[in-house]
């Protein structure tokens, strides 16, 4: 194999195979993704004191936008009540090992940027929906009878 120094690899390609290790810790990734970011964007509508530069400032804002977004704690509530800090530290602390890796508080969080959120879209998000089996049993009965009526109607018309 052929190992390139750091200096050799761009920039993004660095930030891929951080990122790719990040999300691969079963800990919620978005304090560690939100320090992968540029920060605060000079767009953010934050209210401040005019005088206050913050741009680039990778700080949690503590919107609790990701603590909003997990699944675990939407489905266990009485993990929530054991703060009322909504940061991304208390979110890592209250679902810890137990984070599904759905990168939702990713997703969600203002200060992550784009490009980051569009690569856990394209690489890591999975869609699934889970269909029983009795719907799927009944779609293919569907099908059938909706094709049985094109048939129909076809031959209909062809009979003419």
């Amino acid at each position: 194999m052929n190992y390139q120094t750091t200096k050799e690899r761009p920039l993004e390609q660095q930030k891929i195979d951080v990122l790719n290790t990040i999300l691969d810790i079963k800990l919620p990734p978005v304090a560690r993704c939100r320090l992968l970011s540029n920060g605060i964007e000079p767009y953010h509508r934050l209210y401040l004191p005019h005088d206050a530069i913050i741009i680039g400032d990778k700080a949690c804002i503590a919107c609790g936008n990701c603590v909003d977004s997990c699944p675990v704690l939407r489905r266990e509530p009485q993990r929530r009540q054991k703060t009322t800090q909504r940061t991304s530290m208390s979110l890592e602390i209250t679902v810890a090992e137990d984070c599904e890796q759905c990168y939702a508080c990713v997703l969600s969080c203002p200060q992550v940027d784009t490009a980051l959120k569009d690569y856990v879209v394209e690489e890591r998000v999975v869609e699934v929906i889970p269909q029983s089996r009795t719907l799927k049993a009944l779609d293919n009965y569907f099908m059938m009878f909706i094709a049985l009526v094109i048939g129909i109607i076809i031959g209909v018309f062809m009979t003419w």
